[in-house]
């Protein structure tokens, strides 16, 4: 068997699976932090797992969507010691290249300061490249429902009202004052923990459709856990409450118009956000080339299919490389550490010596949900604006119960540069399904055909104005709560005793993480190895009770 990669016998050396958000932070703050070599092995030719850019006729997608914010003060800055912010931004307040006052971001009204210590890097080692910057992007998302627009989260507004009726508006009102009053005690599945929030009313209007799309059965066979991980902190009191602090604030001083804070406002409810010129894919392409330029290594293609157990040890990583290219060779890295983004169904399969039967029965029984985008090229949306300019949106979530698609992104607001052609539209339309559906076997052709027909019937887009379209299908995107997800702790307490492997990473903690919490937890596992810490509870708390993701 091949030994794939040199290695240096002084140096202990870390293998890291996927080359993902979690992936390529590890490797990066170990070659920072320590003395221990990172390897790096990606499956696919793609940089960046979920959060990777996909490049068709020079545009741009991005799968899912990225908001680049965190209400850690520690990913924040990782993200602007990689990419710093574009010179207009970091510049605006200051000459000779410092800013003369903090710089922030807005999030409705509250604000977070990043202070000029903070931001000097960015400003003072500018770039090089002009394009490897952060930008500063307005942030828009609305519900597509009756077809109408409506804002998200829901907001007191006269639109809102009037598209909603009188006869649905007074029957939103008497089911949230009945689910305030009388709230169910014991919230067991997302239905309870939305009703809890919203009545039973509202959450038929603007969540039961799209969640279902989302993950294929009805809300009241997911966990509840799954709401109080995305969206613990929002509700409809807590709508109303911010609109009355944004009324009410209005005339506040002029400093706060250009802030970046994010630490007192829910996650739902941000306005503004940073985001890589080029898209998601770009910022983490940049790092996998800092990886290696700081000694680490990162090798493509490259398929792990068994971990060899030792004791209470992994001992190495075997794979297959070269499968893409017709040269399929079976190859084996020593570990002294592993750091796992795999899909935790794949990582219990691989081991050299199988685990417990229960194990591996909750583990066969943990689900996945699957992604198919369908990019078009248009000449222009049938929709627009009140005062007649282009939508804003960055993306809508499409509630209509008579289409399949879930979500419709549109790139060029997410960046001006994610276009070719700034005279076109380039949007995505966001598809949820298992690999075990029809639609996932659907021919290109025949899911472009779906998609233009979809979205021109909910009357967003005209068929006849569709320029041209691309598909691309992601697997296991989406870890679900359902399941054997109850009983996951199993798996849990079987991993955390590999004294050596630590779990990272949306799937490989079967956890529906955003990026930075993603990053987070390769950043605390570093922390441990650092400081000679063995317990591995600090990682599993992480997107669930720090004070960072949303407010309690």
């Amino acid at each position: 068997m091949e030994q794939f990669s040199s290695r240096d016998t002084t140096k202990q050396r870390a293998i890291i699976i996927g080359a993902g958000p979690a992936g390529l932070t590890a490797a990066l703050e170990l070659l920072r932090r320590t003395g221990i070599q990172p390897v790096v092995l990606e499956a696919s030719d793609a940089i960046g797992g979920i959060s990777r850019t996909i490049q068709y006729k020079g545009n741009r997608m991005d799968i899912g969507g990225h908001r680049f914010f965190s209400k850690s003060d520690r990913v924040m800055q990782w993200w602007m010691d990689v990419m710093p912010l574009e010179p207009s931004l970091a510049n605006r307040n200051g000459s000779a290249g410092l800013p003369s006052s903090p710089i922030q971001l807005r999030y409705q009204g509250k604000q977070r300061e990043l202070s000029a210590s903070q931001t000097a890097t960015s400003v003072a080692d500018a770039p090089v490249d002009p394009d490897l910057v952060l930008l500063l992007r307005p942030r828009k998302s609305r519900i597509y429902f009756l077809r109408r627009f409506f804002d998200y989260p829901i907001r007191l507004t006269a639109d809102t009202l009037l598209n909603l009726g009188l006869v649905r508006t007074f029957l939103a009102g008497i089911s949230y004052m009945r689910a305030a009053l009388f709230p169910k005690k014991d919230e067991q599945t997302l239905e309870d923990f939305l009703v809890n929030r919203f009545g039973r009313q509202l959450y038929k209007l603007f969540f039961e459709s799209y969640t279902e799309k989302v993950w294929g059965v009805p809300c009241s066979q997911i966990s509840a856990e799954w709401g109080a991980q995305r969206i613990k902190g929002l509700s409809l009191k807590g709508v109303v409450v911010h609109f009355l602090k944004k009324a009410f604030s209005a005339k506040s001083s002029t400093a706060a118009k250009n802030g970046i804070s994010q630490k007192e406002t829910e996650t739902s409810l941000i306005e503004q956000f940073l985001y890589p010129k080029f898209g998601p894919g770009q910022l983490w392409e940049h790092v996998a080339e800092m990886v290696q330029q700081a000694g680490g290594e990162l090798h493509m293609g490259v398929n792990v299919d068994r971990l060899i157990v030792s004791g209470n040890r992994i001992a190495a990583v075997e794979a297959i490389s070269g499968a893409a290219t017709g040269n399929p060779q079976r190859v084996s890295f020593a570990a002294d550490y592993v750091f796992s983004t795999m899909p935790v169904q794949e990582l219990i399969r691989t081991l050299s010596i199988p685990a417990p039967e229960e194990v591996r029965e909750v583990s066969e029984g943990l689900v996945y949900r699957d992604f198919i985008t369908v990019g078009l090229l248009a000449s222009k949306l049938a929709v627009h604006e009140k005062d007649g300019s282009p939508l804003k949106d960055n993306w809508i979530y499409i509630q209509e119960p008579d289409v399949q698609v879930g979500r419709l992104q549109i790139f060029n607001n997410w960046s001006p540069a994610m276009v070719a052609d700034p005279s076109k539209v380039w949007i995505g339309l966001e598809y949820f399904c298992y690999e075990t559906d029809p639609i996932w076997n659907l021919s290109d052709d025949a899911m472009i055909a779906l998609a233009k027909d979809e979205i021109s019937r909910i009357g967003i887009l005209r068929t006849e104005d569709v320029l041209d379209a691309h598909v691309v299908r992601v697997p296991k995107t989406y870890p679900a709560y359902f399941g054997t997800y109850d009983r996951f702790d199993t798996i849990r307490s079987f991993t955390d005793k590999v004294e050596n492997l630590f779990l990272v990473g949306r799937n490989g903690m079967h956890k529906y993480n955003n990026q930075d919490h993603s990053m987070l937890t390769a950043m605390t596992a570093v922390d441990n190895i650092a400081k000679g810490i063995t317990d591995k509870s600090n990682l599993w708390t992480i997107n669930t009770e720090m004070e960072y993701h949303e407010e309690k």
